[in-house]
């Protein structure tokens, strides 16, 4: 890991964790509506592992904003997406659970809780068939590991030797079920060891997620086969704004915030990369700005119209007559 990678890493997760209470804030004045899920706390997964892997397809949640950014889509697309403006990623028609931009690779944003696994199968094959260097990156949350659709993703994935790293955020909660709960261990990972290789990460340490998943996309990009994942971490919020997050205890949620991720890495950038406080400063002022601007273009932005509502329903084909 050199410094300038740690440093955009950086840069990336403060950039953020910013976004995010932006977006909570404009939620609250209605400005964004409909569903919104924040990664507060998340932030050294989400960044680092899409700064690892980087080239292939991604497949990810619905809580995938700072995924985007870090995969490469611009930050006032994302932002106005969320405010359903015709410049967003989706062109307005998406909203915060349907980030998808192609040009960068990113499938993200399926709604449908472990949904989108299989089709990250789908494309592993592809990639396979058509003898690709590049593999892909599925994530899914802890909660998704229970779905009858992932243990025949582990299985199809396995036997047919795919490009396919499975990536587990297990924040240890499923909304406000803790997985404890609804399986017999906390570490998920166990599920699949009978399947394929399984690895395990601190899902807060921004720099070993990034050496993990590029030891992984290594893996599978030699032809082993499928690789599985573990990253553990925290969410700060509720599971969506809507939820008050009752179901946690204050000293749980004090104990993660005492691991914070942004605050780990700046630890390391400050003491391993000999970063000055005010070079620190300046990334937190930079990052401010970015946000700023992203708010601002999203409320000038024109709405989705009404007229493209059934727009990217179907496959358009050009019939060719001979």
């Amino acid at each position: 890991m050199d410094k300038s990678i740690a440093e955009e890493i950086y840069a990336l997760m403060v950039l953020g964790r910013k976004f995010e209470y932006a977006a909570k804030e404009h939620y609250m004045t209605g400005e964004i509506s409909g569903f919104l899920h924040l990664d507060i706390g998340q932030e050294a997964l989400s960044v680092a592992a899409m700064k690892a892997f980087d080239h292939g397809d991604v497949f990810t949640t619905y809580r995938e904003h700072i995924m985007a950014m870090s995969r490469g889509i611009e930050p006032k697309a994302v932002m106005a997406e969320l405010f359903g403006k015709s410049t967003g990623v989706s062109e307005g028609q998406g909203g915060s659970m349907h980030l998808f931009d192609p040009s960068h690779f990113f499938y993200g944003g399926d709604a449908i809780v472990g949904g989108h696994i299989p089709n990250a199968v789908g494309c592993a094959y592809a990639r396979k068939f058509k003898e690709s260097e590049h593999g892909v990156l599925v994530l899914f949350g802890d909660g998704a590991s229970n779905s009858g659709a992932f243990f025949e993703s582990l299985n199809i994935a396995s036997t047919w030797k795919l490009p396919l790293l499975f990536l587990c955020e297990n924040n240890q909660y499923a909304i406000g079920t803790k997985i404890t709960r609804v399986a017999p261990f906390l570490e998920q990972r166990k599920k699949a060891e009978p399947y394929m290789r399984t690895m395990e990460v601190d899902g807060n340490d921004a720099l070993a997620v990034y050496e993990c998943i590029k030891e992984a996309q290594e893996y599978i990009s030699k032809g082993h086969g499928p690789v599985f994942v573990e990253a553990m971490t925290y969410r700060y919020e509720g599971h969506s704004v809507s939820d008050a997050a009752t179901y946690r205890s204050a000293e749980e949620l004090e104990i993660w915030k005492h691991k914070d991720p942004i605050a780990q890495l700046k630890s390391v950038l400050q003491d391993r990369f000999e970063l000055s406080s005010s070079d620190l400063d300046e990334i937190d002022k930079k990052a401010q700005e970015t946000v700023d601007e992203a708010v601002t273009f999203a409320q000038e932005s024109p709405e989705a119209g009404v007229e493209t509502l059934y727009d990217h329903l179907f496959k358009e084909v050009n019939h060719v007559v001979s």
